[in-house]
């Protein structure tokens, strides 16, 4: 376990313009889509992390070339299914749920068995999710007790086309089909819940055939395989997710202002905007375009200082299912009570979000009341801590570390936050984007 980070005072007020990284789930999905095109692609603005480097050097290990430059990365595509056969094959995804899930869809084509480890967060996670629909194309697994890792993948020549019902909300998984479905004959039937739309939109931008019906609940997506695309430039925006952080330290922070630059707001991915604007923060969109085919903006976000509590829309919780934790830090601070229920997937994450979240929140001195799927969480404006609260065992999940320094700038006190490296996975500049604003 690395040293912790003291931290000991509220941050001052500030008024500043910041760039925040690369967009990690968009980086993800350019890398393995570009395998599998025709040619060289380019990435520009690509997010330097731990995951997405897993996700290069797995790529590399499957014969693909990979070149990361310092203002690009590029990777020479071979078509579809062109990975070179390789027998013993392990590759490591490290602490990423997006590269493990979303790579296996690529590999059940594959000829020969491929072994996919991580690190002990991810190996706590459930690959049941994508096992169960890629077992109907034709491809074989083995795995460990309760479809962990790690997992054998054995691909066929014989794969078949299906119909997927996807009832969790999980992009991830709705991907990982998806990808399947690219190079397999035939037409792809997928019934989604509402999650995020990042693979649709780079699939529409590919001119992959793709037919999309949104519907109030779900989505029906149809996907014809077997199109050979070309490579391609890709400009990548700043994350929302990571932009988030900054967001509500904003917030909740003493007379500051911040204009965060070229941001990805894609609808599927604001959910926090939205659910922060019900509760009276002051958050507005600037000079908006469309990047490949994704919407982004600059977001410019001002301290407010009455938070509203907040009832939350349940149709909301796809679109903010990575920010719940900053969601409960602000509704910590509102003048009432507030309730989210339906969460039972934050527990399917890097750690246990719900339950630790929580957690803090009690650390804090926030009274919560919690269930497997729902908490509810009494407010307190003027919440203060008494007591040095310590951040730990939380299987280095890099947004319970993040969540934790805003929450030590904004509402004060005595904190050490343990294994600031868990930030490298997904957004290794956070800390020098915090002592930006702190100076």
């Amino acid at each position: 376990m690395t040293n912790p980070i003291t931290i000991k005072k509220k941050i001052e007020p500030f008024n500043k313009i910041i760039h925040v990284s690369g967009d990690k789930s968009l980086s993800i999905r350019w890398a393995l889509m570009a395998s599998q095109a025709k040619g060289k692609s380019r990435a520009y603005n690509i997010l330097r992390s731990e995951d997405v480097v897993s996700t290069l050097n797995c790529l590399k290990k499957l014969g693909t070339k990979v070149k990361l430059k310092k203002k690009y990365c590029e990777i020479e595509g071979l078509g579809l299914n062109s990975f070179k056969d390789k027998k013993n094959l392990v590759l490591d995804a490290g602490n990423s749920g997006t590269l493990s899930r979303l790579i296996v869809g690529l590999l059940v084509h594959y000829k020969n068995k491929v072994k996919i480890i991580g690190d002990k967060s991810l190996s706590k996670r459930d690959f049941s999710r994508i096992i169960i629909p890629l077992k109907k194309f034709g491809a074989k697994f083995k795995y460990q007790n309760k479809f962990k890792l790690p997992l054998i993948v054995g691909g066929s020549k014989n794969l078949k086309s299906i119909k997927y019902y996807e009832k969790k909300g999980s992009a991830q998984c709705k991907s990982s089909v998806m990808l399947a479905a690219l190079n397999t004959k035939g037409e792809t039937y997928i019934k989604a819940k509402k999650s995020r739309d990042h693979t649709e939109i780079l699939f529409k931008y590919l001119k992959i055939p793709i037919l999309v019906k949104k519907k109030k609940t779900f989505d029906i997506i149809r996907i014809k395989g077997g199109y050979q695309f070309n490579g391609f430039n890709y400009h990548i925006p700043s994350d929302i997710s990571s932009s988030a952080f900054f967001i509500v330290l904003t917030l909740l922070a003493k007379k500051s202002k911040l204009t965060i630059k070229n941001v990805n707001i894609n609808p599927s991915r604001i959910g926090i905007v939205t659910i922060l604007k019900k509760m009276g923060a002051k958050i507005s969109f600037k000079n908006k375009k469309v990047i490949n085919g994704e919407k982004v903006a600059d977001i410019l976000v001002k301290s407010t200082e009455k938070i509203n509590p907040i009832k939350c829309p349940k149709n909301l919780n796809s679109q903010a299912i990575d920010e719940f934790l900053l969601i409960f830090l602000v509704a910590a601070k509102a003048n009432g009570v507030s309730t989210f229920s339906d969460l039972s997937e934050l527990n399917q994450k890097e750690s246990p979000r719900l339950i630790l979240g929580s957690k803090i929140l009690n650390m804090m001195g926030i009274k919560t009341k919690l269930t497997n799927s729902s908490i509810k969480i009494y407010g307190k404006p003027d919440v203060k801590i008494k007591n040095i609260i310590k951040i730990k065992d939380y299987l280095k999940d890099h947004r319970i570390f993040m969540m934790s320094m805003v929450s030590a700038l904004t509402v004060g006190g005595h904190w050490k936050l343990y294994d600031p490296d868990s930030i490298k996975t997904s957004f290794p500049s956070f800390l020098e984007l915090i002592n930006n604003l702190r100076n």
